[in-house]
């Protein structure tokens, strides 16, 4: 869940397993947002926030395309840069990651929500403490010896604060990456161990061709085993072209009553006003890096790479249009688009304009998959109910998107 990089090295089984990946390839590591050497930021963001870190970090260092790692809570950022930056992934390979941790009456894998729960108190009242870190230590090797508990629980100490801790696990348990997974279009690699088998065959069964692979062996044995079967899998496969969809978020906007007010108001006057919207949307959408893709009339279609900057865009229109005396109603979903020409298309597209069709005066509606995706943003969400979207299968649960914390 959290590392410190200076620890590892003081770790011959971690250091081996560093020096192993290193020999393969270039070795980019870094420390979450809130953790380890990292700034401790007033809030840890959705994963879409630590999803920017990496590419970040791939600028920063000068790397055009990487193969993503992760292990746990960090696959699910992994994920969600594969799915959203198939051009800068070369590979993704996930260790231990469920598309979700705590099971539902859809999802009969994970923990239970009140076990979930139990773990939350615990950290929340204990984190820090010598038998709770030795515990984990030896959840990772059975047969750790003094020494090792001793380093792991020094180095615990020092990857994460009471707070910060906290705050990542609760996002953990309220992420769910089901719908977000057959986006991925990546090569994958799914790596487990025996206990975390029925979880993450499900996941690679989400996934586009991944391969599932469990690997024997408890404790840094397993370690082993994961730079050894990465190191096989990338060696061993050719170049893959460019995949032509990608994981995005749409955003849908238009003015609720628009041709009752143009009639009131006259041609000219009404004109004026929808220059004033446009201006005030367009500032909008640059502030929180959203793309105009299309305007027809009173209506902005725009996307994003993140359902959190999309919702807080969305809001901000409703707010700053309103002071124009303009009541507007927005619809976002994340889902795979087809790549045409720079732009999106696909039933992605199609869903979020039944969406936002679906909202209200003032209303901002999103997708089940949306609020999924945005645990850790503060975004509070209000059950719109199960709802059909014309010409679109199925039934979708929609959510009203309340002002961020």
């Amino acid at each position: 869940m959290f590392s410190n990089l200076v620890f590892p090295w003081a770790n011959s089984d971690w250091r081996r397993m560093y020096d192993r990946f290193a020999s393969f390839s270039r070795l980019i590591m870094f420390d979450k947002r809130g953790t380890g050497l990292s700034d401790r930021p007033r809030e840890l963001g959705p994963l879409e926030t630590r999803m920017d870190d990496i590419r970040a970090v791939l600028d920063a260092v000068g790397a055009d395309r990487a193969t993503l790692v992760g292990m746990g809570e960090g696959g699910h950022t992994c994920a969600l840069f594969a799915a959203t930056y198939p051009e800068r992934t070369e590979a993704l390979a996930l260790f231990n990651t469920p598309a979700r941790v705590v099971s539902a009456e859809d999802y009969p894998y994970g923990i239970p929500e009140d076990e979930w729960r139990a773990q939350l108190r615990t950290i929340r009242e204990r984190w820090g403490a010598r038998d709770l870190f030795e515990a984990q230590a030896r959840s990772i090797d059975p047969d750790a010896d003094d020494e090792f508990v001793d380093w792991y629980v020094t180095c615990q100490r020092f990857c994460a604060s009471p707070g910060a801790a906290l705050t990542f696990y609760r996002v953990y348990g309220e992420t769910d990456l089901r719908e977000m997974l057959p986006t991925i279009r990546v090569p994958t690699l799914v790596l487990y161990r025996h206990a975390e088998r029925g979880q993450m065959l499900d996941l690679a069964r989400r996934i586009k061709d991944a391969r599932a692979l469990e690997i024997e062996g408890g404790g840094f044995a397993s370690f082993e085993a994961l730079t050894r079967e990465v190191e096989a899998f990338l060696s061993g496969r050719e170049t893959e072209p460019v995949p032509d969809t990608v994981l995005a978020t749409v955003m849908f906007t238009d003015i609720v009553g628009s041709t009752e007010r143009a009639a009131a108001l006259g041609d000219r006057a009404w004109r004026d006003l929808l220059q004033d919207h446009h201006i005030v949307v367009r500032r909008e959408l640059a502030r929180f890096r959203g793309e105009e893709l299309d305007t027809a009339g009173d209506g902005f279609f725009a996307v994003f790479d993140g359902p959190a900057r999309a919702i807080s865009c969305a809001r901000a229109i409703v707010g700053a249009v309103g002071e124009l005396g303009l009541d507007v109603r927005a619809g976002v979903h994340t889902g795979e688009c087809e790549l045409q020409d720079g732009k999106v298309a696909g039933i992605a597209v199609n869903i979020g304009a039944r969406v936002a069709a679906a909202a209200g005066a003032g209303e901002v509606l999103v997708s089940g998959t949306v609020k999924d995706l945005v645990a850790g943003s503060g975004i509070e969400f209000q059950e719109r109910g199960v709802h059909e979207l014309k010409g679109v299968p199925g039934e979708w649960r929609l959510y009203t998107a309340g002002l961020a914390l």
